[in-house]
């Protein structure tokens, strides 16, 4: 209850940005008609459209998001003849009786007795429209709920509180049109330009459909600082953040955690099949010549099902994996936590198979593309992942174990019960520890000797013995920080940008003319840059292709030269590379890590996708 009262004022404080500006003219067009048969269905159906759409969008893919510009386009459409009638409605009556009848439908206008006046049907389906349209900033309350349903799922819960929020901007617009229409009232009696009004309604719903179809809702009126309203929706998280119900991590005898490798997800799911870990394991070793592992019970390992796909294996569940030792890697292949963790888990599939150990990858997405499942197929062929993979791309496995982190890795036992689990990269001596001690519980005699010491290639080497001072940096503006190229980022809309004399350290920029959406940065014309001061061994970054998968050439400098004996796997001395499929790619493998470096790579190929930079 309290979250839906949160949403519902955050949603009341919509009002106070200049995001609801464009839906404005919709709203204001109606202020001399009745509230109760006209205001209060066109609001009521805005709400609803929009609640929607949003829990769609926030869970359904890439096919929901090109399901929603159809219906925009038919919004913009109806909307566009809305005001035409309003402007000129001698046009209406030039048309064909069919089309007359429609678009006085559309417009709300029908005639009854010489009086106009709209039916309920049609606000509620103007309101329709305009929640299609709407595009409200994503601020912190909003982020909240939106993040949340991404990682959850769809659910009654995600719905209800984005209808809890639309339901309190369609509040703050309800008070702006009723305190319209009283003007409205006293204008049109006191100055009889009721004709005017409605002429200058017109335009301004065309003015706003037109600013809508060029994309200067989401575009400049989010370049526009409106302060108070983020100011006080996070005020409003700040006071009910520690009533929320958090993910709790086992003691620490029970896991191993390690901070600098690993990868937090954005927004951190309740865990649904987390147990109280019980009474610790026998402290007597079964492994001869190895002190115990203090392994306690975690409780049972959750259920495998929901997954989209399965690679390299049929369908697994709990049931048939009853007697094996099981290691249940979670991983996204375009983590270079998780990238560096496989040489490991292929060295303990192949080397323990024999005595009963079954590797089990789930495969949960960060990026869009990660969900594509021809994406996935061919990332397991080129890193070599031979085990049974997991396609979790709707996070229905990740949710039932309650996972937080990528990578993570959960080791269960021949009776179904998980006995230890790592986050992060490295501890992998004790991983396999573990390993050698579940499978000697379970009856599969002396599984002792050398442990593991493979070694990566390419963007599967180890990571630095030093930590990088360059962090994790997005390019999307949802996450986006530290970006120096003046003007900032116009979110979703092509804009020329250019790169600043310098930059500090951490500091990133563009050069050329880029289009940046939520979680990348698209390249519109050829030869665009894109730079970043580092501080750190290895610099990698997450790439695609133009559309259609037309390869992009590029070329990387360090300090304005060609990297030489500097360069990446996927670069050769003199920088040249080619984007050929949506992954990580390595352009940086310094030899040592003294100094800040600046990292230029240059597009010579229009349509290049660039999402994260991350170091080693």
């Amino acid at each position: 209850m309290l979250l839906l009262i949160v949403a519902y004022l955050g949603g009341v404080l919509t009002i106070l940005s200049p995001c609801i500006l464009p839906v404005l003219p919709f709203v204001f067009a109606r202020a001399d008609r009745p509230f109760r048969s006209h205001g209060l269905p066109m609001l009521l159906g805005m709400a609803l459209a929009f609640a929607a759409i949003a829990t769609l969008a926030a869970v359904g893919g890439n096919w929901v998001v090109t399901l929603n510009q159809y219906g925009r386009y038919a919004a913009i459409a109806m909307l566009a003849l809305f005001g035409v009638t309003l402007l000129f409605p001698s046009v209406a009556d030039r048309l064909a009786r069919p089309l007359v009848a429609l678009g006085m439908r559309l417009s709300g206008q029908e005639q009854n007795q010489g009086q106009a006046h709209a039916s309920v049907f049609s606000a509620l389906l103007l309101g329709v429209g305009t929640g299609l349209l709407w595009a409200p900033c994503a601020g912190p309350i909003l982020g909240l709920i939106l993040t949340g349903a991404a990682l959850n799922g769809a659910s009654i819960g995600t719905s209800l509180l984005l209808l809890a929020y639309a339901a309190g901007a369609c509040t703050s617009l309800a008070a702006a049109l009723l305190f319209g229409g009283r003007l409205f009232s006293a204008m049109k009696g006191s100055l009889h330009a009721g004709e005017w009004l409605r002429r200058a309604a017109g335009v301004a719903v065309l003015a706003g459909v037109g600013a809508i179809a060029l994309g200067l809702d989401t575009g400049l009126l989010s370049q526009i600082s409106f302060g108070t309203t983020s100011a006080l929706e996070k005020a409003l998280v700040e006071k009910i953040d520690a009533g929320l119900p958090r993910h709790q991590a086992p003691p620490e005898p029970q896991a191993g955690v390690d901070r600098g490798g690993l990868m937090l997800a954005a927004a951190q799911p309740e865990a649904v099949a987390s147990a109280p870990a019980a009474s610790p394991a026998s402290p007597t070793s079964t492994v001869p010549g190895k002190p115990a592992l203090n392994l306690r019970d975690e409780g049972a390992i959750a259920p495998l099902t929901g997954a989209t796909e399965w690679i390299n294996s049929t369908p697994l569940t709990a049931e048939s994996l009853r007697g094996k030792v099981v290691l249940i890697d979670f991983w996204t292949y375009s983590c270079i936590n998780c990238l560096r963790t496989l040489p490991y888990i292929n060295a303990w599939a192949e080397k323990y198979k024999d005595a009963g150990l079954v590797v089990l990858g789930v495969h949960t997405p960060e990026f869009a593309f990660e969900r594509l499942p021809a994406n996935v197929r061919r990332a397991t062929r080129d890193l070599g992942v031979g085990f049974p993979v997991a396609v979790d791309s709707n996070y229905a496995i990740w949710r039932a174990f309650g996972n937080q982190y990528w990578p993570a890795l959960y080791f269960v036992d021949a009776q179904g019960r998980v006995r230890h689990h790592q986050f992060g990269e490295g501890m992998y001596d004790k991983s396999e520890q573990v390993i050698q001690q579940l499978l000697a519980e379970a009856g599969r005699g002396a599984v002792a000797g050398p442990l593991v010491k493979p070694e990566g290639r390419g963007t599967q080497a180890a990571a630095a013995d030093t930590l990088p001072e360059s962090g994790e940096t997005y390019l999307g503006y949802e996450r986006a920080n530290r970006f120096a190229s003046p003007g900032g980022i116009a979110n979703d809309r092509a804009r020329a940008y250019q790169a600043p004399a310098s930059l500090r350290t951490n500091q990133w920029s563009l050069d050329g003319e880029w289009k940046i959406d939520a979680e990348r940065a698209m390249l519109e014309r050829a030869n665009g840059r894109l730079a970043y001061r580092f501080h750190a061994r290895d610099l990698h970054l997450v790439l695609g292709p133009a559309p259609g998968g037309k390869p992009v050439r590029f070329r990387v400098t360090l300090d304005g030269q060609p990297p030489l004996a500097d360069h990446g796997a996927d670069t050769d001395a003199q920088g040249n590379g080619v984007i050929d499929g949506q992954r990580l790619y390595q352009l940086v493998r310094q030899k040592a890590n003294e100094k800040d470096r600046v990292f230029e790579i240059e597009f010579l190929d229009a349509g290049a996708q660039a999402y994260v930079f991350t170091f080693g």
